[in-house]
């Protein structure tokens, strides 16, 4: 039975309590950290590739014992937090000779997926030098991009885990918000895209846009098990007309509330985004609905 509390899109029930009271009598020496990993697997609260969520459990059963619904073990350590402690990337020397040229001049064009490799640095290093949002680490599933001309980089893009509830796309995929929830992990959001501002190419935004369509899925397949079906951003009105996107193909779907997630208010308290979205199979939205791999 639920209890009128939810985290991370999950409703606390009566069921869960007593599943976490269970293994803390069973265990009475468990650690927090241990606790929430056999609450996953208790539970069957993975991610798509089988890895438990433990840290999104934490944050959970945190919120639990702050209403008074469970007791937790006492903290043996507070370890610093490495997301808030993160340094800003540092700034990678590159040629920065200008590219004013046509698209066919600087094909063919190289598309290298660089998370966890010798190449994430410098993707790092770009987008904290040159996107007007800054390098931010992602949280959950993200995959980076450099893309390559002739050797050199031009373009970056970044993807990562979509947001939980976004009512245009909703409504034009047509899904509750059970099949949502379980779901959503087929999305993937478009974090940060850079052409270079010494790369003067004519297309070339709305050309990368359309041949990274064609690769992300696989790619994803790779690091996490799963196909995405779906890819959607966010452009600021007050600063872009989404031109590239228009161009690419990608649809417009409406525009957010300007609220933030924890906004405690109707009031807007950010710039409103325009919200485009891009299928990636023709039979997405069966996918998104039914849960396809």
């Amino acid at each position: 039975m639920e209890i009128g509390i939810k985290y991370r899109g999950r409703a606390a029930t009566t069921e869960d309590i007593e599943i976490i009271n269970g293994l803390i009598k069973k265990n009475p020496s468990i650690s927090r950290c241990a606790l929430s990993v056999k609450f996953c697997q208790s539970t069957g609260w993975v991610q798509p590739n089988g890895t438990p969520k433990d840290m999104v459990a934490r944050g959970y059963m945190l919120a639990l014992y702050r209403a008074g619904y469970i007791s937790l073990p006492e903290k043996k350590h507070s370890p610093p937090n490495p997301l808030a402690l993160r340094k800003k990337p540092c700034l990678v020397d590159i040629d920065k000779t200008e590219v004013n040229t046509n698209l066919k001049e600087v094909a063919p064009l190289e598309f290298i997926q660089v998370r966890r490799t010798s190449r994430e640095k410098l993707f790092n290093s770009l987008i904290q030098g040159y996107h007007y949002l800054g390098y931010v680490q992602p949280v959950g599933e993200h995959l980076k991009y450099i893309v390559y001309a002739a050797a050199r980089p031009v373009a970056c893009l970044a993807f990562s885990s979509a947001p939980r509830h976004i009512g245009p796309r909703d409504a034009f995929i047509g899904w509750d918000s059970q099949k949502r929830k379980t779901n959503i992990c087929l999305i993937c959001y478009n974090t940060r895209f850079l052409i270079l501002p010494w790369v003067r190419v004519p297309y070339l935004a709305s050309h990368i846009l359309a041949r990274i369509s064609k690769i992300i899925s696989n790619d994803w397949i790779k690091i996490y098990n799963h196909r995405v079906y779906y890819i959607e951003t966010f452009v600021d009105k007050n600063k872009f007309a989404g031109t590239c996107y228009k161009a690419a193909n990608w649809r417009y779907l409406g525009d957010t509330k300007g609220l933030g997630k924890d906004s405690k208010s109707k009031i807007p308290n950010r710039s409103v985004k325009a919200i485009y979205g891009y299928p990636l199979s023709k039979n997405f939205r069966k996918a998104l609905l039914k849960g396809a791999n």
